[in-house]
């Protein structure tokens, strides 16, 4: 009898509840998501975290499980971060970097951002006409963002599906897309490329004149890492999917400044990646 009542004495309960809370920590597994918002824009990663912290607490409550936020401010970084699976989720901005992770095997995508499937890069110039002769672009300077940039990713599948590759245009690049117009306005470049809505619309709005049209490309993706097992990624789907259904979901959108997300298409992702030259 003694020995019986030792073992279900208060110290030994209180020591088998503190292992099994031990074991219940140890199970927990933190998801990550990584966050690449591109280079292009002048944005601090202290904003880029305000902004998908609210989604990190859905896709939380979603998976049952803690998510944190890894920011991946530069592209070689981000990079590397997917080549090593270093997050299990990620949201790209660059496509370039996304598909290049889905071709490699390491992601799949498993949404896409509503009002980001189909970005297209302009030409700004101050030409009356679109450009009908690509040969006359040869030996004209050309300013674009960033070199590793998805603006001067698909800046470059135009010239080379124009039979206009390597050094045939000189080409300049400036930090921000904000900068772009300022290089064609004072002579310093014949044309600039830029797929920023809002630099777009002013330049317009100005009197300037776009001259030529890119194909549509998908930017901003969500990659799930290939490790996870189909019921996480389902579930994290479903939640990024359905946020515009709840008072948190609305919420996390308003922070993020997004207006929701939707399905991807692989055929799209493998056509890209061909014409993009991943």
């Amino acid at each position: 009898m003694k020995h019986r009542a030792a073992l279900h004495s208060p110290g030994t309960i209180a020591r088998g509840t503190a292992a099994l809370l031990l074991a219940t920590c140890a199970s927990s597994h933190a998801f990550v998501i990584g966050v690449s918002e591109g280079v292009s824009y002048n944005v601090s990663d202290a904003q880029v975290t305000a902004r998908f912290e609210p989604i990190a607490e859905v896709l939380s409550k979603a998976l049952k499980q803690p998510v944190t936020i890894k920011i991946l401010n530069s592209y070689n970084g981000a990079r590397d971060a997917l080549k090593q699976q270093q997050v299990d989720f990620a949201f790209v901005h660059p496509s370039h970097v996304a598909l290049g992770a889905i071709k490699g095997g390491q992601y799949s995508a498993f949404a896409w951002t509503t009002g980001y499937t189909d970005y297209k890069v302009s030409f700004l110039c101050k030409e009356q006409q679109p450009i009908s002769d690509w040969k006359s672009v040869a030996g004209k300077q050309l300013v674009m963002p960033d070199a590793d940039s998805i603006t001067a990713v698909i800046t470059r599948a135009m010239l080379r599906e124009q039979g206009l590759q390597g050094t045939a245009v000189k080409v300049t690049n400036t930090r921000f897309q904000e900068a772009v117009p300022f290089y064609v306005q004072n002579g310093f470049a014949a044309y600039g490329a830029t797929a920023a809505s809002g630099v777009i619309k002013t330049w317009k709005d100005g009197g300037g004149k776009v001259c030529a049209e890119s194909r549509a490309v998908p930017i901003k993706q969500w990659l799930a890492s290939r490790k996870l097992d189909a019921a996480t990624v389902n579930a994290a789907r479903d939640a990024l999917l359905s946020l515009a259904q709840t008072d948190a979901g609305k919420r996390a959108l308003a922070a993020s400044t997004y207006v929701g997300f939707v399905t991807p298409s692989s055929d799209v992702e493998s056509s890209l990646m061909s014409w993009l030259g991943i």
